[in-house]
């Protein structure tokens, strides 16, 4: 079953983070706010979580630093 092939990834990666002291980065606390909204009855639970994965800024940068993405936006409190 692909599903659970990709539960296991997930799993696995969030033991690999916790297992080298990572879990203080803010893609962590994303994935797993994203794996709370998983767990909910309620359809529409693809677009909830691409929004909680995705930049929601709507004005461009000056300059990017690097190609590619992070994964989840970094939220500044």
């Amino acid at each position: 079953m692909d599903a659970r092939i990709k539960l296991i990834d997930v799993a696995a990666f969030l033991d690999r983070i916790e297992r080298h002291g990572q879990t203080d980065d803010y893609r962590f606390d994303a994935l797993k706010n994203a794996i709370t909204e998983l767990q909910s009855d309620e359809i529409g639970r693809v677009k909830r979580i691409l929004d909680l994965l995705s930049d929601q800024s709507t004005e461009p940068i000056a300059e990017a630093s690097i190609q590619g993405a992070f994964g989840a936006p970094k939220v500044v409190n």
